[in-house]
């Protein structure tokens, strides 16, 4: 789940940053003595949507790397290392990529990500728990199942579903301040939001449309972890794959060791409680992705 939230946080970072500036410096080409233009609006929300996401898609690496302390193995210094680098070239070449950069991060939770801008230039990292926690097959089976989201492409096409989610974002955002605008103004006579008011209104209704657009990518996400699994399935076996997700399920159920604000990070994420809980989670709850993989209910 980390190169999701850390995706989703840069691209809203980019486009409040850039509707700040835009706005102080005056830019807006949409606007016109009638009022908005609307396809002017829609070009323009779209140039700028897909920059911010692809502006985090490219900075993905660094900031996972950053915000995790990953140390990229260059050479390994001892036979765990070594064993990791041979475990993800074999898996990169079984799925036809280059292989990835290899990275432990310290954290003692069980943990792994995947991340990068493109299939031959991506990121697997794991945690030290989680070598330490897991027997070396269910180990290669997790390596397998990241390997199986740069295979298949998933943070190109998070980007490009971001980047459509942006731009109608973006675009409703600024209808309801100009709705807003007009019906103070009708109200007040002309008097309207005025500057600050109007910006106002666009950055509020950027993050709500923003929230909403998450449930969407998080519906994505939780829809290509099966795939993901299925390719962890493929390349290390069911039965490790099943392994693995059931020794991450007895994790998440011991509270102690896998407190709320550590579960949100990679694969890790357990059954949630609540409706807003599940809306938002990148990952369906563990016991649907074991039960997925007995029953080889969906093909990768």
């Amino acid at each position: 789940m980390m190169r999701i939230i850390l995706f989703l946080a840069t691209n809203l970072a980019v486009i409040l940053i850039a509707s700040i500036t835009l706005r102080l410096l005056g830019v807006e080409p949409y606007l016109n003595a009638n009022g908005l233009n609307m396809n002017a609006l829609l070009i323009f929300c779209f140039i700028f949507g897909m920059a911010g996401s692809l502006i985090s898609l490219f900075i993905s690496k660094w900031m996972a790397k950053r915000s995790t302390g990953a140390q990229i193995i260059e050479q390994p210094s001892n036979a765990t290392e070594k064993w990791l680098l041979d475990t993800v070239e074999e898996l990169a070449r079984d799925a036809g990529i280059k292989t990835p950069e290899v990275g432990i991060f310290p954290a003692q939770q069980s943990n792994a990500f995947a991340t990068g801008w493109k299939k031959d230039d991506a990121l697997v990292a794991v945690s030290a728990g989680l070598l330490n926690r897991m027997k070396p097959e269910e180990v290669r089976a997790v390596l397998a199942h990241e390997i199986g989201h740069v295979a298949n492409g998933d943070m190109v096409t998070l980007a490009l579903i971001q980047g459509v989610l942006n731009t109608f974002v973006m675009f409703f955002a600024r209808i309801v301040a100009h709705l807003v605008d007009n019906f103070l103004r009708s109200r007040d006579n002309g008097g309207g939001l005025g500057f600050i008011g109007y910006f106002a209104v666009v950055i509020v209704a950027e993050i709500v449309f923003g929230l909403i657009a998450s449930v969407i990518v998080a519906w994505f996400s939780r829809f290509r972890e099966y795939r993901a699994d299925a390719a962890g399935a493929k390349w290390a076996g069911s039965a490790a794959m099943i392994g693995a997700l059931g020794r991450l399920k007895a994790e998440t159920e011991m509270p102690d060791q896998m407190p709320d604000t550590l579960t949100a990070f990679a694969i890790t994420t357990g059954q949630t409680r609540k409706v807003m809980e599940r809306l938002f989670a990148s990952h369906p709850p563990l016991d649907d992705r074991i039960r997925a993989l007995k029953e080889s209910s969906y093909r990768q």
